[in-house]
């Protein structure tokens, strides 16, 4: 059993509605949920949102839905509590984003990105491990080329090298979360992947 993965036992006593069972489960995935919320999460929402309280609101309405999804189960459990997060993130940045530029345009571009983690996100978080002093002085200029250099990914490779690469899901994850063949998911992840270490040379930046 990998982490993502509930023992049969618990499944069982999650489709009776057992409660205890729900909360252990919900507990043993938080830390990956709370990782891709972190990492989604624009950057002008973290001084007034915070990851915990989506967290909470996540856990509450997955309590109330346990049943329909037991009813359909086309997702593993994690998959699908991923879902219920990732549209919680979205439902966040259209409250306090969408809702101060009165923009319907906006709005419709962010349904369309479905929160997708940005080149931006991704630089951000590559250049954040950057510890030498020689590092740190080039980071501005390494946030930018990264970024550059990410746009030019096809923007389901860039979301399967955020989904494999920086929240950690297993390649039969990603191909749950996007809709694609497993062997499409990894194809895409390998060349994303590629592309990115020949980004990070290009820069000087070792990925490790």
């Amino acid at each position: 059993m990998t982490s993502s993965e509930p023992a049969i036992d618990v499944m069982t006593r999650l489709r009776a509605g057992d409660s205890q069972a729900f909360a252990e489960e919900f507990a043993r995935h938080r830390g990956r949920l709370r990782q891709m919320l972190e990492f989604r999460m624009d950057h002008r929402l973290r001084p007034r949102v915070d990851a915990s309280d989506i967290l909470q609101e996540v856990y509450v309405d997955a309590h109330q839905r346990i049943r329909h999804y037991f009813r359909h189960e086309q997702y593993s459990f994690f998959v699908w509590l991923r879902q219920l997060t990732e549209q919680r993130l979205i439902d966040v940045h259209r409250q306090h984003l969408v809702a101060e530029k009165r923009d319907v345009r906006h709005e419709q571009s962010l349904d369309r990105r479905r929160c997708s983690a940005t080149s931006a996100s991704i630089a951000r978080h590559i250049v954040s491990q950057l510890t030498s002093p020689s590092q740190k002085l080039m980071a501005r200029e390494a946030m930018a080329h990264i970024e550059k250099g990410l746009r030019s990914l096809d923007e389901l490779d860039r979301e399967v090298l955020v989904l494999r690469h920086f929240e950690e899901l297993r390649n039969s994850e990603v191909a749950q979360v996007l809709g694609i063949r497993e062997a499409a998911a990894s194809n895409r992840y390998t060349r994303a992947l590629i592309r990115l270490q020949e980004v990070l040379a290009g820069c000087g930046v070792q990925d490790d």
